[in-house]
């Protein structure tokens, strides 16, 4: 029967990512079928889990998601041995307003499933109070049950001995401690680690990982701390209409942003997916009824977009008689032009009026409720959209018709609706999960 648990922490950058993959690969050399999930709606995580297990991750978000939705997804793992849960930000950190199923909060996998939680803990700059705030997080929530934690980043034995009698006198176990070891540090960029497939060692940095995990942590203690699960009968699983039946979905290191249950919803709803890449200057697929542009890293690329004729040419051909969606990065190249970080203004498709910034950066951060007032590729209007909004671009311009009313998790409007122009739409938020 499958074993669960849920990787979480007290605030970000604790070690969550890095404990999660190291305990994935180390459990794999082991020979048991893993499946990792990643809570909440980082798009960049995923790929790495993926890399270590072997198997595709998806995103479980609970302000996005039904709880059926959740459920559904979460049932991939149930062929596994070991599913890990990655969460995001602090354990119990969402929205104030509660969405699909719950705020966004990793605690809400935790209390859904059931799965206990292994705390990573960073106790930088204190001792015992580490063991005061686990003994918070364990005592916060009933439904949320604590297995114990991982120490990350100890200075020294002596640091070790102190945060272990003060997790010790709280009654919570200690599965182990790990020293500071800058050579298992992920590479980072401005939205997040940069991502899993620009990473020629990735794999070797994730074996690493693997093998100092093993030697400070006890994971056969681990192991029998995660709770046994069966399946978890779903009612009306996980869908999306695909925008298509043949997508010409772009992908490479310039648009790479899309939910692994996307893709998986529109396969199993029978739409083929054709990939192309704009940075080789390739076109859409002539034979697809429907080009979608995700988002990524066209800021960081944006010379290289510009001066690639053939494919800005093709698309704005197949826009002609046929659907073109773009989200956030793609949503910025289907407009008039970019301006890089450099302040260098790159013309762009100008299938949509939209002009944007990289050179003015401005943090847009946040999950995003649409209500469409016109329809898109897979959905009518009205269709309320759940997503989330990450990027540092401003836009200078936004002068077509609005595709949405746009509100972020409080209800308030924001600015970022989205656009629509004859065959093209494009919106700044990443679509997770339609109300249905």
């Amino acid at each position: 029967m499958t074993a669960g648990l849920v990787i979480s922490a007290p605030a970000s950058s604790a070690g969550k990512t890095t404990l999660t993959l190291a305990l994935a690969r180390a459990y794999r050399n082991r020979g048991l079928r893993v499946q990792c999930l990643k809570s909440g709606p980082d798009y960049i995580d995923p790929a790495f889990h993926a890399v270590a297990t072997g198997r595709v991750s998806v995103n479980v978000d609970s302000w996005a998601m039904t709880g059926d939705a959740i459920r559904h997804l979460a049932n991939r793992g149930a062929d596994a041995d070991l599913v890990l849960a990655e969460g995001s930000m602090g354990l119990f950190d969402g929205v104030a307003v509660r969405g699909a199923s719950g705020t966004g909060a990793t605690a809400d996998i935790a209390e859904m499933t059931g799965w206990p939680v292994l705390l990573v803990i960073d106790p930088s700059g204190q001792a015992q109070t580490a063991g005061a705030v686990a003994a918070g997080l364990r005592d916060f929530r009933a439904g949320v049950k604590l297995a114990g934690v991982v120490l990350n980043r100890v200075a020294s034995p002596r640091h070790e001995d102190l945060v272990r009698h003060a997790m010790a006198s709280a009654g919570i176990p200690v599965f182990g401690a790990l020293p500071r070891h800058a050579e298992i540090a992920l590479p980072k960029r401005h939205l997040g680690l940069v991502q899993a497939e620009e990473q020629t060692t990735v794999d070797g940095l994730i074996e690493e990982a693997a093998r100092f995990v093993a030697e400070h942590v006890d994971l056969d203690a681990v192991l029998q701390s995660a709770r046994a699960w069966s399946l978890q009968p779903s009612a009306r699983g996980f869908g999306f209409n695909p925008p298509g039946q043949r997508i010409a979905l772009a992908r490479d290191a310039a648009f790479s942003f899309i939910y692994p249950h996307m893709l998986e919803a529109w396969r199993n709803a029978g739409a083929e997916i054709a990939k192309f890449s704009p940075l080789a200057d390739e076109s859409p697929d002539a034979n697809a009824d429907v080009c979608w542009l995700p988002g990524g890293y066209p800021e960081l690329h944006a010379g290289k977009i510009a001066a690639n004729t053939h494919f800005l040419g093709s698309l704005r051909s197949f826009a002609e008689a046929r659907p073109v969606h773009g989200e956030c990065g793609g949503y910025m190249v289907l407009g008039t032009a970019l301006t890089g970080a450099d302040g260098v203004r790159h013309e762009m498709a100008g299938l949509l009026g939209l002009e944007t910034s990289y050179a003015k950066r401005r943090m847009h951060l946040g999950y995003r409720l649409a209500e469409l007032a016109a329809p898109m590729p897979g959905h009518r209007a009205g269709a309320r959209l759940r997503g989330h909004e990450f990027h540092y671009s401003t836009i200078i311009s936004q002068p077509d018709t609005p595709l949405a009313v746009v509100r972020d998790a409080a209800g308030a409007t924001v600015a970022e609706t989205g656009s629509r122009r004859g065959h093209a739409t494009g919106t700044f938020f990443h679509l997770i999960a339609e109300d249905r």
